[in-house]
């Protein structure tokens, strides 16, 4: 408000002086007119060179006008910066990726501010190198899985482990290194494909790039852009389609080569011409690697090892795919 209310002012301040400067001129000149001291003609060559005499002081207040929108946002990332997480980081004490296995044991959760709870007594294991798959309808919980697995908040009661590890002994560096993620909202930033792809390994080089694209079945669109892997693709991906974000994701998260993988809802925002090139680039993916699949539908978790069914919360049945239909 206080960025509006000092816009507000100086812009009035400026068209106040104009319209104020423009009438003392209008009314001396036509005086001057009446009496004969001064043509017509001269008047409004005064009155537009005042005008213009002006419009250094219009742009100023533009500039002010930017630079105040500019305090104010800068205001708004410093004050995020200084806040403290509401999850502490904790000194690490070691995972070993190749056994890494999760486990969610008697987990109670509830959101800050909220009296519902999100999960209650939720229990679920996944053994290292294994697909398990959680289905439910919205709000069942499958997402707050999610976010207790990364550690946006920390459980209520029970335990997250990763390994047999709980996930708050693990830095949050080292947590991150352990987990890659296809969302069904894919986040790609304004910048090349290079850069984005880097986002799963900052040290890749170009082969591992082609590597991993031509893994995640986006060699093809990727050598169809202007400039290739060094096109700039503008703010969350909007020059690409929905099916080629989702293989820059997968792409990604093999350069990432992270033991465990969350595919979040993955096909669920994919037309059918898509899915099944999306869905062979994911079987790559998952190849040796512990995943957690979140999704509505459960056709589409069908070769999962273990499909487990949410509802309000909690894991109401268990089995393959044959055995709950």
């Amino acid at each position: 408000m206080w960025v509006l209310a000092t816009n507000a002012g100086s812009l009035g301040v400026t068209i106040a002086g104009v319209a104020i400067g423009a009438a003392i001129m209008l009314v001396v000149g036509a005086n001057r007119v009446d009496s004969g001291e001064m043509r017509f003609e001269e008047l409004l060559i005064i009155l537009m060179l005042g005008i213009e005499l002006f419009r250094p002081f219009r742009e100023l207040s533009q500039l002010f006008h930017q630079g105040l929108n500019g305090l104010s946002a800068a205001h708004g990332v410093f004050s995020f910066l200084d806040t403290n997480p509401s999850v502490t980081d904790n000194q690490s004490d070691g995972v070993e990726p190749e056994t890494t296995g999760l486990s969610f044991q008697d987990v109670s959760f509830s959101y800050p501010g909220s009296r519902q709870p999100a999960l209650k007594n939720f229990d679920l294991e996944v053994l290292p190198g294994q697909t398990a798959a959680i289905v439910g309808e919205s709000g069942a919980g499958k997402s707050s899985v999610i976010r207790l697995l990364f550690r946006f908040f920390d459980v209520n009661n029970g335990s997250v482990l990763i390994s047999d590890k709980p996930v708050n002994s693990l830095t949050r560096e080292r947590l991150s290194s352990l987990l890659a993620v296809v969302s069904q909202d894919t986040y790609l930033f304004h910048g090349t494909v290079a850069e984005n792809l880097r986002f799963g390994n900052q040290s890749a080089s170009l082969k591992d790039l082609e590597k991993a694209a031509e893994l995640a079945n986006a060699t093809e669109f990727i050598n169809r852009l202007p400039n290739g892997y060094q096109t700039l693709i503008g703010e969350r991906g909007i020059k690409l389609s929905g099916g080629q974000r989702q293989r820059i994701a997968i792409a990604r998260a093999l350069l990432k080569d992270a033991p465990v993988l969350v595919l979040d809802e993955a096909l669920s925002a994919v037309d059918s011409e898509n899915e099944h090139v999306i869905q062979a680039a994911l079987d790559r993916l998952m190849k040796g690697r512990t995943v957690l699949v979140i999704a509505h539908r459960l056709s589409s978790v069908k070769n999962a090892d273990q499909i487990h069914v949410m509802r309000t919360g909690t894991v109401v049945e268990s089995g393959s795919h044959d055995e709950l239909l």
